[in-house]
């Protein structure tokens, strides 16, 4: 009797910093996650198009990187939390904050921002993954953060 053999892709996990942990950027507040996410933001679509990422972080609050999750259109993006979480998985991070802008310059969080947090907080639980704040921005140097108003 002849068998058949089966091919399985071979899964591997790899994270490589190119950064130094004495040269991460750490945060100590709202203000500095803003600072950090609007420095790596498009500020020629921030009004254009709704963006949302993800900062990596460890357990001293030291940044991991920032990420990418999506990209939409001018009233929403789609926020996979299965792939923001790949990531946090992948760079070992403990902690997570998480962003994304308005088109609108509105500020204020939505029903679906509301429940995309708690979502992203649950699940985060489930892997030892904190979610430490959500930080909506516009162009004006403004930013509106859950954590800040006790959200989270």
């Amino acid at each position: 009797m002849k068998t058949q053999q089966t091919t399985i892709s071979e899964v591997s996990l790899i994270y490589r910093s190119k950064v130094k942990a004495s040269d991460r950027p750490q945060v100590k507040c709202s203000r500095d996650a803003y600072n950090l996410f609007i420095d790596h933001w498009n500020h020629d679509t921030i009004e254009h198009v709704e963006e949302f990422k993800v900062m990596l972080m460890n357990r001293s609050n030291a940044v991991l990187g920032i990420m990418d999750v999506s990209k939409g259109g001018i009233s929403g993006t789609v926020t996979d939390v299965r792939i923001l979480l790949q990531a946090a998985i992948k760079a070992n991070a403990s902690g997570i904050i998480v962003c994304h802008n308005h088109p609108s310059g509105n500020l204020y969080p939505s029903e679906s921002d509301t429940k995309l947090t708690h979502k992203i907080k649950d699940a985060g639980n489930l892997m030892d993954i904190q979610l430490l704040d959500h930080l909506i921005l516009t162009t004006d140097d403004n930013y509106y953060s859950f954590a800040d108003k006790g959200l989270i």
